[in-house]
């Protein structure tokens, strides 16, 4: 071959071998974007699929719920819900949920629950105390205590029933309910859930005043007293003593009041009625006056006594001062003090006595209209079997005047028992 083909075959075969180095090259270097490319879609597509199954999910009805488990099939909260919409599946489904997420304490206390009603009391135990050993929060202990009353196992009950008090949910009154099922005595609920802990004792108050169980009241107000903060705990109290007082509960409501008083919780006076001076501002209390507020009427503790103010706008029937005052059957006579401005005779502000068990009258005073200082007396009588006697200043309007502005100044009030003939 002639020098010059050589030449021009070697120089072709050359450039050929350069062209495929860089071709080569080339397809190597775009070898990480495409991998980087797959990886994104793959991201992609798994992100889809997930935001695809979650929207399902929401949707919430048995076929939708199946749909995003076929799109997630380890969504172990898919499988949960599931299983609540579908009560034919739903032991299956329980079991399945637990295989994918094995502390699902959720999944072992509804399969518990399905074993009891099947009347397998051993796997309903077992399946109950292996979501205590995942979980110990108030939910798993609160199951076992309702799986032992249920069963009738009171050892066992109150053993939970303690446990689920030491770790209280925010409503722990269906606790509270439960053990008042197991044992209406309030004392026996104290001893074994409240452990003197204050918090506790505070729910338990709470729960028996929402109830209305009365009986209990008294006692587990005391417990509050013994181990509870005057200034957090005291409305609580105070609420106590009013829903004695308004059920009648003389013997009750005098105890706790008493004691209240005894632990420097509230402060109150030896007279009869309490503060009769009006020196200091009522407690929200029935041992205690209520004052009450209409438009056009205000009333206020002053250095002179109980100042109301009256602008010709007040309700043509009212109730200006109350106080519940425990007296026990026999005579008495109350006397006051008080002056008016601007206020006319006969106008139909008054005294009155009224049975609380009743609620008759059981006396009236004259109406009240001096410009000067003047002190007057009311005789009354308190029946047998009247738990307190409400002792109730009033403005009721006579028939034939006109509402009036004006200022009542009551200085003081007391009650004294008259001696027997």
């Amino acid at each position: 071959m002639p020098l010059k083909l050589v030449s021009q075959h070697c120089f072709e075969c050359y450039a050929l071998g350069l062209n495929m180095n860089t071709l080569l090259g080339r397809s190597l270097g775009a070898a990480p974007r495409f991998v980087v490319a797959g990886a994104c879609c793959l991201g992609i597509w798994s992100s889809w699929k997930l935001a695809r199954a979650d929207y399902l999910f929401r949707m919430d009805t048995g076929d939708s719920v199946r749909a995003a488990i076929s799109l997630a099939p380890d969504g172990w909260e898919y499988t949960m819900r599931l299983a609540q919409l579908d009560q034919a599946h739903s032991g299956d489904l329980l079991r399945t949920a637990l295989r994918l997420n094995r502390y699902n304490a959720e999944a072992d206390i509804e399969l518990a629950l399905q074993y009891e009603a099947e009347g397998d009391f051993g796997n309903a135990e077992k399946m109950l105390l292996a979501a205590y050993d995942v979980d110990r929060t108030y939910l798993p202990r609160w199951s076992l205590a309702n799986y032992y009353f249920r069963r009738n196992n009171m050892p066992a009950f109150w053993s939970w029933a303690r446990s689920a008090a030491e770790m209280p949910a925010d409503d722990i009154g269906p606790l509270f309910d439960l053990c008042g099922r197991a044992s209406p005595d309030s004392a026996t609920v104290t001893t074994a859930i409240l452990n003197g802990k204050p918090e506790m004792i505070r729910q338990y108050l709470g729960f028996l005043l929402g109830k209305d169980q009365l009986v209990s009241i008294a006692g587990i107000a005391r417990e509050l007293v013994r181990s509870g903060d005057p200034e957090s705990d005291r409305p609580l109290l105070l609420a106590a003593v009013n829903r004695l007082v308004a059920a009648n509960d003389a013997t009750s409501a005098i105890a706790l009041w008493h004691f209240l008083i005894e632990q420097r919780w509230v402060v109150a006076d030896d007279t009869v009625p309490n503060n009769a001076e009006f020196a200091r501002a009522p407690l929200p209390v029935s041992f205690d006056w209520s004052l009450s507020e209409y438009p056009g009427l205000h009333s206020w503790p002053g250095p002179s006594g109980l100042e109301t103010e009256f602008n010709g706008s007040q309700p043509e029937d009212c109730t200006i001062a109350e106080q519940a005052v425990p007296l026990t059957a026999g005579n008495y006579t109350m006397s006051y003090g008080y002056r008016t401005s601007d206020i006319p005779p006969d106008t139909g502000i008054r005294w009155q006595i009224i049975d609380s068990k009743s609620n008759v009258v059981l006396a009236d005073s004259s109406d009240l209209s001096s410009e000067t200082l003047r002190y007057s007396s009311l005789a009354f009588s308190v029946p047998t079997d009247t738990p307190f006697i409400r002792l109730r200043l009033v403005y009721r309007r006579a028939l034939g005047t006109t509402r009036f502005s004006g200022m009542l100044v009551v200085l003081s009030t007391q009650i004294k028992a008259l001696p027997k003939s």
